[in-house]
């Protein structure tokens, strides 16, 4: 992949879970792999707990935002009495380049796990070009 097709949000991997002044709650940076071919670029973004009307992707300028939102979950008439699993939203940015075809950006979700694909232009796809003799 190029460095100019999409640019990573530098992040210490170690350190998952941050929290902004701005947020009322925790704001998770969810993990991303990315693949690649001659037709687009593909990231598959980890979403656990987020549902499908939760998700939210937004295009602005050269910036692309994925926000998930998870409810907390707590049962009628009960009371917490231990807590290890902690809610949160999930926020990540990617810088895209001129490769990206803006039109045909299309995501889908299932078992937790928002799949995206972001098409190139046809300028940016690899071709072989013919070579002739003169």
């Amino acid at each position: 992949m190029t460095d100019k097709t999409l640019e990573i949000q530098e992040q210490d991997v170690e350190t998952t879970e941050t929290t902004q002044g701005t947020f009322p709650r925790r704001l998770y940076i969810p993990r991303v792999d990315i693949y690649e071919n001659d037709d687009a670029v593909f990231l598959a973004v980890d979403l656990p707990g987020v549902p499908e009307d939760a998700v939210d992707l937004t295009l602005e300028k050269n910036i692309l935002t994925i926000h998930g939102a998870i409810d907390d979950i707590q049962p009628d008439d009960h009371e917490l009495t231990y807590r290890e699993y902690r809610v949160g939203d999930y926020k990540r940015t990617f810088a895209l380049s001129d490769e990206v075809d803006r039109d045909r950006i299309e995501a889908t979700m299932k078992n937790g796990v928002l799949n995206v694909t972001l098409s190139k232009v046809e300028e940016a796809k690899s071709r072989t070009i013919e070579v002739r003799t003169a």
